[in-house]
């Protein structure tokens, strides 16, 4: 046998056959020294450092507390988490708050890898679920459809309705199913265009696609479908799960006026979510047609129970019931709103779904970091009163905990939005808040509690109304929140 370093010769081999096969240690010395040098030219280019060594460990910049504790550096960065969720642009713009969307799941073979835990397909299940949720939270009025991907073709889950309810219910129905086959982008786009081919004008046709495999089974030309779409004016939105496929670039590309920023690859867990979820708002109107204004009948019934022992049936779902709302028009009866009346078509609502449509076209302003210079001015949240940390003192304490307390200092400063005071002011109020009330008053109020509760705007309607013309401006709502009539 030769040498271990060299192929492995059988017994009855030649000599001549030997001799050419064979390794000697020259040869291996040879190619030791030239990767030697090969190493040693890598590592003068360096400067002398190995690859390890540049490495940025996430524990070498955390510091700890002026008690040793390392509590405030995670509570700083979990503070930050929630801040960085709030900073988005608040700038009111002219937004479709009626929309008619297809949401697209990948149940191909694909979503059963598992680089998302538990798997791609379960894991898309329960955001999907989420999803639906949040999307009629933030828009109640609106009308959704699900679709999903398999064997080539596409399968209706849920048809194009308002009822959050009868959408989950179909989503649990394919929960325990497994994914298989190939996905057909050209199936489901083709499927969503016939989907949303008779909606109204004056709503939104959007189409978000959750997309896990790297290819796409498909019958005819995509382009021409995807050049159908832009003829509709429909806009699709794509997350995926792999890697960036070319396809879907250029679908988003063209469907939404040349702007890349509707497709997005998941990294991780988290981000797949803060993906879906941020589809939930709604887009802003672009094109000059889709700007037009143009006025919807709506119906505003109101709930009833039926009189005695008597019964009433449900015309949405034929089925008995005791209590529904009447239909203005018609006087059909349907079981839950927001919907759309069987008999007539009248869109029917609730002026408080209409109200919670409308913090899209107004956001609420974000608030700004307080600094310790004006942290002195409130002890205590003003919404929740909880109590705010004391500034530090200006001429005391050690030179070490002033070390450790700049080193602290300088961390918060690298978090993005995060206060080092605690405290968050409103602009137009000036009142400050703790990091959950600004949370809770941007995601679920959209309304400023210290400008709801300030009464400057009822003395300066009184002013306006005994003939004095002058007005400061802070009683106008200036938060950007919707007016409420008292």
């Amino acid at each position: 046998m030769a040498d271990s370093d060299g192929e492995y010769q059988a017994d009855d081999a030649s000599d001549d056959e030997f001799g050419d096969h064979q390794v000697t240690s020259s040869s291996r010395h040879d190619t030791r020294t030239r990767a030697r040098s090969e190493k040693n030219k890598k590592s003068n280019r360096k400067g002398g450092k190995a690859a390890w060594e540049d490495i940025q460990r996430s524990w070498d910049a955390v510091v700890e507390d002026a008690d040793g504790t390392l509590t405030g550096a995670i509570e700083g960065r979990a503070e930050a988490e929630k801040r960085a969720r709030l900073l988005k642009d608040t700038t009111p713009l002219q937004r479709g708050i009626i929309r008619h969307l297809v949401l697209v799941l990948d149940m191909s073979f694909a979503m059963l890898e598992k680089d998302m835990l538990p798997s791609r397909y379960e894991l898309s299940m329960v955001y999907a679920s989420q999803f639906v949720r949040e999307y009629f939270e933030q828009n109640p009025i609106s009308q959704l459809a699900i679709i999903g991907m398999r064997d080539g073709v596409a399968v209706r889950i849920s048809d194009m309705s308002g009822n959050p309810a009868d959408h989950l219910e179909k989503l649990q129905g394919w929960v325990k199913q497994d994914p298989q086959g190939n996905p057909s982008l050209q199936n489901a786009l083709e499927m969503c265009r016939g989907a949303l081919f008779h909606t109204p004008s004056h709503g939104t046709r959007e189409v978000v696609i959750v997309y896990g495999a790297l290819m796409s089974s498909d019958p005819g030309d995509i382009h021409e479908t995807i050049s159908a779409l832009v003829t509709d004016r429909i806009r699709v939105s794509i997350v995926g799960l792999a890697a960036q496929v070319a396809i879907c670039d250029e679908l988003c590309s063209k469907t939404n006026e040349g702007e890349n920023s509707s497709y997005s690859v998941a990294l991780h867990e988290e981000h797949f979510k803060d993906l879906l979820l941020a589809i939930t708002t709604p887009p802003v109107t672009r094109t000059q047609e889709q700007g037009n204004a143009s006025l919807l009948m709506m119906g505003f019934p109101s709930r009833t129970l039926a009189a005695g022992d008597s019964i009433h049936f449900c015309a949405c779902h034929h089925r008995p019931t005791r209590e529904g709302y009447a239909c203005t028009r018609c006087g059909s009866r349907v079981c839950r709103l927001p919907a759309e009346c069987p008999g007539c078509g009248l869109t029917l609502i609730l002026s408080t779904h209409l109200a919670r449509s409308y913090h899209h076209l107004f956001p609420l302003r974000n608030w700004v970091e307080v600094p310790w210079s004006e942290a002195r001015k409130s002890r205590a949240c003003y919404s929740c009163l909880t109590t705010f940390p004391e500034p530090p003192a200006s001429s005391k304490g050690k030179t070490k905990e002033k070390g450790k307390e700049r080193a602290a200092t300088s961390l918060l400063s690298t978090l993005k939005g995060l206060s080092e005071s605690g405290r968050y002011g409103c602009e137009v109020c000036g009142n400050h808040f703790c990091i959950d009330c600004d949370l809770f008053a941007h995601e679920v109020l959209h309304n400023c509690p210290g400008c709801q509760s300030d009464t400057r705007g009822q003395q300066i309607t009184n002013g306006n109304a005994n003939g004095d013309s002058t007005a400061n401006g802070t009683g106008t709502q200036g938060n950007g929140a919707m007016e409420v009539d008292s």
